[in-house]
């Protein structure tokens, strides 16, 4: 599906373009980027604990001396994106309105307080260690945004023109994409997992269907995912068939009055069952059960990653 390789670090995507890819792309190994062009930088999120945001900045200045960054766009509030924030130093940090509020309700000292006390939480203590148990959550300190911005903004970076659009609440609140409409390249961050389940803790799916199609329209031949590797526009299309597949599937169920966790067992994926992760059927079909009886509110964490380590449980055994 793309030329690049699949390989652990920075790929030069075209002049002054790059991608940091971090296989395989499951639980917390997100990609990032950087857009460098007549001495102004910009960087597009950090990782998920403060080695692996060192060791991605150390790639960057390595291949483009780039020392500073000028810009810092955050995409979406989940620690796998932002935790690594306080490392880039004196950079002007942007996300949306929604994504600066939502990282407020899972700060890295929470997340090590509950990775802490994952030993004894039983099954779903294990699930959490198994996703998370690789990184290092101690002495993270929450860096929030200094600029934000709702629906579209317009950046310049050097010659390079860059466009941020915002597409939550899909996959997080406050979602965003960046387009460079003149390298025809888009930085999808995770409204698409490419070859893993991707994963909507929020919703509508119609929001997430439009942010997809916006990435589409935008004509990027060139697109980087959250997760996973890079991909074009088919890779785009594959994860809308995904959604409309489930979505399906889901309402059938629904209408039949199946519970969301049975109804998550019961689906057949099909070609979809060769992703990685495919325990998050667990969070889609609550979130499109909730969308379906008009429940706006939030899901609940803990017992969406029960019913994660339920599903992948049974699937294993």
């Amino acid at each position: 599906m793309s030329k690049w390789e699949y390989s652990k670090g920075l790929h030069e995507i075209s002049g002054g373009v790059y991608a940091y890819l971090q296989p395989d792309g499951s639980w917390g190994l997100s990609n990032a980027g950087l857009v460098t062009d007549n001495g102004v930088s910009l960087l597009i999120d950090t990782l998920y604990d403060l080695e692996l945001t060192q060791d991605m900045l150390r790639a960057m200045n390595t291949a483009t001396q780039t020392t500073i960054m000028d810009y810092l766009v955050i995409t979406h509030a989940n620690g796998d994106h932002c935790y690594g924030n306080q490392l880039v130093k004196g950079a002007e940090i942007i996300s949306t309105t929604a994504c600066a509020e939502e990282m407020l309700v899972m700060p890295p000292e929470a997340m090590a307080q509950i990775m802490a006390g994952a030993p004894q939480m039983g099954e779903l203590g294990q699930f959490l260690i198994k996703c998370f148990g690789r990184f290092n959550f101690q002495g993270i300190t929450l860096t929030p945004p200094t600029r934000t911005f709702d629906k579209r903004l317009e950046l310049q970076v050097g010659n390079k023109n860059i466009v941020l659009l915002e597409v939550g609440p899909c996959h997080t609140k406050g979602d965003l994409i960046v387009i460079l409409p003149d390298d025809k390249i888009a930085f999808a961050a995770d409204l698409l997992f490419i070859d893993g389940t991707p994963v909507m803790w929020d919703g509508p799916l119609g929001n997430w269907l439009k942010g997809l199609d916006q990435i589409l329209d935008s004509g990027a031949v060139t697109i980087i995912p959250g997760h996973g590797p890079i991909t074009n526009q088919a890779g785009v299309r594959q994860i809308k068939n995904y959604w409309e597949y489930l979505a399906a599937e889901a309402r059938k169920r629904f209408d039949a009055g199946l519970p969301p966790l049975e109804a998550a067992l019961d689906i057949n994926l099909g070609e979809f069952a060769v992703w990685g992760d495919s325990e998050r059927i667990a969070v889609n079909v609550d979130a499109l059960y909730r969308e379906f009886s008009g429940d706006t509110s939030p899901g609940n964490p803990v017992e969406l990653f029960g019913r994660m380590a339920e599903v992948a449980k049974r699937k294993a055994g």
